[in-house]
């Protein structure tokens, strides 16, 4: 007897699921003809840290993997390219009383279907400002963080992490949302949250590449099945950001242990076949990759050559020559 098709019981197309980043990003750079793949943290314990007083009563801050705009290091704006000079190699704080003007040219979000367009999508400081008001949560933060994209472990846990939480607790913060944008940035949030709980903050992650986060092990996942670079909701959507912001909050509250993952109910659109483009060597001809390398190449001197400048900066400061 012939199956019948699944279009005749309303069934999703079969690529209409989390897209798999792990295996995407893997294939994708062993396409470009670099060697081992790169690989990801992992951990089979995770700590929990319950939220011990009501949320309204809590300080609240965001972690985000956003760049603050700077003059001279190229195009920054919506639908830019890749730019590595807009990278930043430390954490930087900034003031949640401002507006600041953060921008995500430096990491790989979903540049086929997203324009990084509304701040609003990836960093819910408007959102959260609107729910302290309502007395939804006890307060913003003084500051909100930003947390380098770094594919070393050892400089994320032992530099990034560490000097995170020290100016979260600095701040007398009792939850951190977590909004990271590319692969690597939703690792580092990844760690960056477990070191978070294991000193006593309440973490959700609000992500977009669930197997990531969920194969580094964290706490709290609010997970939205949307293109990179949108965690926090749909662009120039303000009701998408505000459930998604939401729906992030009630993770916080009613997660019963560790590796929690909720996925949020919100559609990108009606066809899922975005799904199908985000590092695909199956869609990219021979030609594409062999410039996509050259490209890549590139962005890793310029990427290279920043951090070093921020290591020699940042040993002249601790020298007191700085």
């Amino acid at each position: 007897m012939a199956t019948p098709p699944a279009s005749e019981f309303g069934f999703a197309a079969a690529h209409d699921v989390p897209v798999p980043y792990l295996q995407r990003t893997r294939e994708y750079y062993l396409a470009l003809g670099y060697g081992e793949p790169y690989q990801w943290a992992h951990y089979a314990e995770v700590p929990f840290q319950p939220l011990d007083k009501p949320l309204a009563s809590c300080s609240v801050a965001i972690v985000t993997t956003a760049a603050p705009y700077r003059d001279g290091c190229g195009d920054q704006g919506p639908g830019a390219p890749y730019n590595a000079a807009a990278k930043f190699y430390a954490v930087y704080s900034g003031d949640t009383a401002s507006d600041p003007d953060l921008r995500i040219s430096h990491v790989a979000i979903d540049r086929a279907h997203t324009t990084a367009e509304d701040i609003g999508s990836y960093f819910p400081l408007t959102q959260l400002r609107r729910l302290a008001a309502q007395s939804r949560v006890g307060a913003l933060a003084a500051h909100f963080h930003g947390l380098p994209t770094n594919r070393s472990h050892r400089v994320t846990l032992e530099v990034d992490c560490r000097e995170l939480v020290a100016r979260c607790q600095a701040d007398h913060v009792d939850v951190a949302i977590l909004v990271p944008n590319c692969p690597v940035c939703h690792q580092g949030v990844s760690l960056a949250a477990r070191e978070l709980e294991a000193s006593g903050i309440a973490t959700v992650v609000m992500g977009c590449a669930k197997d990531i986060v969920e194969h580094v092990g964290v706490p709290r996942l609010l997970f939205s099945d949307f293109p990179l670079g949108n965690a926090a909701g749909r662009p120039r959507d303000g009701a998408s950001q505000a459930l998604t912001l939401e729906l992030a909050l009630q993770v916080l509250e009613r997660a019963p242990a560790p590796r929690t993952t909720v996925q949020s109910p919100l559609r990108w659109s009606d066809s899922a076949d975005w799904k199908l483009d985000y590092c695909n060597v199956q869609r990219l001809s021979p030609d594409e990759l062999q410039r996509r390398r050259a490209a890549f190449d590139a962005a890793k001197a310029e990427a290279r050559r920043l951090r070093d400048d921020t290591a020699l900066a940042r040993s002249g400061a601790d020298n007191g020559t700085g």
